[in-house]
């Protein structure tokens, strides 16, 4: 249910897009996810057998067919026909324009300093002193979240990324897919407008700032060279690399809803590697919860699952 609500998810954000001028920025995309080893083949297989099942479509990739697509060599791959890419940070940013055009006020580089939970409403205190009082309250700000929830709900990783210069040609592989695979960590890999490459991964399990970007010089080159491995007939050269930190769960959902620890409260965390599709359902949910209608989505994200 949450892969079928995931995959919903990209056609509603299409028609946001749509919506608040920024159709540009979302492209639909096909997602190719390749066994990195032979051992993971069976599962592989599995999970086609259940995405099938359950009516998305895609295809059974052998060796053969790997190659003609993508131009390199692995023994299985599952080829999605749901999958999208979409420059957050733009779409936001255009969403915002268009609330705070309805009436929205947005308070960019505003710290909350204490959350006080009254009877009916909950009452925040700014840096600068100022009150804020408001009947309902969401917290959607990404693993600092785990700050006002009394429980461990997330685990911290580091993950690093590069991008290439710009190319002249603008078709890599086979319909310039979302590429990602079984082995865990994964590598994932897209391209931009710009007619660059992006790949990203090499995560390890640590979250300290000073030691992520630390590693940060040989963890670019390990992806450069893993990318060559691929491509070898593609000559990437590094323009950008950063590193970040993320959160997951122990089960690769995200936590959407509210905790009886925090009244009038609710929580929009989009963990488990899916942000920006979490994200929308996050915002469906807790409009529907507000709106007090029933949403097939909030059971299966709550604080109360098993």
């Amino acid at each position: 249910k949450s892969y079928l609500l995931c995959r919903q998810a990209i056609h509603d954000l299409e028609k946001i897009c749509t919506q608040v001028g920024c159709k540009n920025s979302f492209t639909k995309r096909p997602s190719f996810q390749f066994a990195s080893y032979k051992k993971d083949i069976t599962p592989l297989r599995k999970e086609y057998e259940l995405r099938k099942k359950n009516g998305i479509s895609l295809q059974w990739l052998e060796e053969k067919d790997i190659h003609k697509k993508f131009g390199f060599r692995k023994d299985a791959g599952l080829l999605s026909a749901d999958g999208a890419e979409v420059d957050a940070y733009k779409l936001t940013h255009e969403i915002l324009a268009k609330c705070i055009r309805g009436g929205l006020q947005v308070f960019d580089h505003t710290e909350v300093i204490a959350i006080h939970h009254q009877k009916k409403t909950v009452e925040l205190l700014t840096e600068t002193g100022k009150k804020i009082k408001a009947k309902k309250l969401v917290i959607a700000c990404g693993y600092e979240s785990q700050k006002y929830i009394p429980f461990q709900v997330q685990q911290l990783q580091s993950t690093f990324a590069i991008v290439s210069e710009p190319f002249i040609s603008k078709k890599f592989w086979f319909r310039n897919s979302l590429i990602w695979e079984t082995r865990t960590p994964y590598l994932y890999l897209r391209t931009t407008d710009d007619q660059r490459v992006l790949i990203g991964g090499k995560d390890v399990e640590m979250s300290d700032p000073y030691l992520r970007d630390k590693m940060l010089t040989a963890k670019a080159r390990a992806l450069e060279q893993s990318f060559n491995e691929l491509f070898p007939h593609i000559p990437f050269k590094t323009d950008f690399k950063w590193a970040g930190s993320f959160a997951s769960t122990k089960d690769g959902l995200p936590y959407i809803g509210s905790i009886r620890q925090r009244p009038h409260t609710y929580f929009a965390l989009g963990f488990g590697g899916n942000g920006i599709t979490f994200s929308l359902l996050a915002g469906q949910i807790i409009r529907d919860i507000l709106d007090q209608k029933k949403n097939e989505g909030a059971d299966i994200f709550s604080f109360n699952r098993k």
